[in-house]
């Protein structure tokens, strides 16, 4: 029985542990991954911000489409937006923000571009949040999908163009596609062809002058904290605490 105690006793304060260096460790990940990033390049949150997220199923994560009004949380989904509405509303009650997420699963540039009138123009956001770029590449491995990287620049830049002229103004952040090698989905078989998507979302925001959120290198830090099925379900989709990592990554772009 003493041994049984004993036993149990030290599970629990290991996986205390655990849990206490997760908590913990989540902001100097991403502040370490982020740390070069100059005010200059983030978005200044202004009162009565409309706040969009857009993007694939990393943003859309099971919103309810039925759902139209912001700041719910059935319509924000249970990942990254969820949680970095929650952080801005928290932190910016005086403000009145207005916060949607129109991510739908699956989709590539060009699909956004199909619905972009609906899903962004007309709701006229303030601030804009693109994450886009993990399709255009993996369902081309066996998906069908015929696109090439010029096909996702090209795109892309047409979609930003649309973009400003449409809402002059418009305050835009890019995510950048990650995936987390070794974790299910994501397979030596991806590289370096993926590599040329993360550099061109990167190119993309330095050209155009907009904050950019470095998720690789982000995920790549918290590698050093737990492996990647920690941070990820399936290399691409995050976990909880992935999502946490992306939302604070999310924070570092805004300053308030």
């Amino acid at each position: 029985m003493k041994n049984i105690f004993q036993n149990s006793r030290r599970n629990f304060i290991r996986k205390a542990a655990i849990g206490t260096m997760a908590a913990i460790s989540i902001p100097h990940i991403v502040d370490a991954a982020t740390n070069s990033i100059k005010d200059g390049k983030k978005v200044q949150l202004n009162k009565d911000d409309i706040i969009l997220f857009q993007g694939d199923s990393i943003t859309d994560w099971g919103r309810d489409r039925n759902k139209t009004e912001p700041n719910n949380t059935s319509a924000l989904g249970s990942g990254y937006p969820l949680l970095t509405a929650g952080e801005l509303l928290m932190k910016n009650p005086e403000k009145n923000l207005q916060i949607y997420n129109k991510g739908i699963s699956g989709n590539k540039v060009f699909q956004l571009a199909d619905r972009w009138d609906t899903d962004t123009i007309a709701l006229k956001p303030t601030i804009l949040s693109i994450h886009i770029g993990v399709n255009d590449y993996w369902h081309t491995l066996g998906g069908g999908y015929k696109g090439t990287i010029e096909t996702y620049i090209t795109d892309y830049k047409k979609l930003l163009d649309r973009t400003k002229k449409e809402l002059p103004g418009v305050k835009i952040i890019i995510g950048e596609p990650f995936g987390v090698k070794g974790v299910k989905a994501v397979t030596d078989a991806w590289y370096p062809a993926f590599d040329k998507y993360r550099k061109a979302a990167r190119d993309i925001a330095e050209e155009y002058d907009l904050p950019f959120i470095p998720y690789q290198a982000i995920f790549d830090k918290a590698l050093e904290s737990a492996p990647g099925s920690y941070w990820t379900l399936d290399g691409v989709h995050p976990s909880i605490a992935g999502e946490k990592l992306m939302s604070h990554g999310w924070m570092k772009m805004v300053k308030s």
